[in-house]
């Protein structure tokens, strides 16, 4: 893990988020980490979940948490899977606060770390997103990840080094201002693309990845590959036809918890 900066406020509200599907063995965790975190940086904050259509015990899990944390905590519930793309649109629509954060339900990152990004941001960056230091996951996702990681950078002519880092703080007005579509993972692509395109480059820090205990990853099976796929087709055909840079997104209003 990455050495920390000694606790410090930092001049600006901010939103947190977590995707999850099926994360019942990890989400109480990032939950109470996220709170520990914002209660030592920031003086306003939100800490908000995603439950992505879970078929685990996520939501019961997540009932516990707000027992717990009461209004603090934030629950979208999406009745059924939208797909990592589609918790993502439901995260940055529900910010409310000047800086959104997120990463990945599934406990691969250490949240503690946000302290390193929160940082980055105090002089007015829009965009801070990690990087991973060294991947921890089994080599077929290394050399896969690595291959599809470079590829898009060159279809899209990216400056980020690791698109699919989901360890990203980002200036809510700069977020919601991408017009986000795709509902597959290719959803990180688009992101990272929207923002260079309106002129926003990322300051990028190196970040801990830790292996996945619990569950599997969604990405590296055939459907959500294929969905991918023909997402990430879609967005070049956008990239070659020169269309303009999206302005406000448009989003689905995020469902009640």
């Amino acid at each position: 893990m990455t050495p920390l900066p000694p606790p410090s406020r930092f001049p600006f509200s901010l939103s947190v988020f977590f995707p999850a599907y099926n994360d019942a063995d990890t989400i109480a965790t990032l939950v109470e980490a996220a709170f520990q975190v914002c209660g030592e940086c920031v003086d306003e904050f939100e800490v908000i979940v995603v439950n992505d259509g879970s078929q685990d015990a996520t939501a019961d899990v997540l009932d516990a948490c707000r027992r717990k944390w009461g209004e603090r905590l934030r629950v979208v519930t999406h009745p059924v899977n939208r797909g990592y793309g589609g918790a993502l649109q439901s995260g940055i629509a529900a910010a409310t606060k000047e800086y959104v954060f997120y990463t990945d339900g599934d406990g691969q990152y250490e949240v503690a770390e946000l302290a390193l990004l929160l940082k980055a941001a105090e002089q007015g960056a829009v965009w801070v997103n990690g990087y991973k230091k060294r991947r921890s996951d089994p080599w077929s996702r290394i050399v896969l990840g690595a291959a599809y990681r470079e590829c898009a950078r060159l279809l899209f002519a990216l400056r980020l080094k690791d698109i699919d880092c989901d360890f990203r703080l980002i200036r809510r007005d700069a977020a919601q201002a991408v017009a986000l579509r795709s509902v597959s993972g290719t959803i990180c692509v688009e992101l990272v693309w929207g923002l260079e395109r309106m002129g926003h480059r990322a300051i990028e820090l190196g970040v801990t990845h830790k292996p996945r205990l619990h569950g599997q990853s969604q990405f590296f099976r055939l459907a959500p590959l294929w969905k991918t796929v023909r997402e990430l087709t879609g967005l070049l055909r956008l990239r070659l036809s020169g269309a303009p840079v999206p302005g406000a997104r448009r989003h689905h209003p995020a469902p009640p918890a």
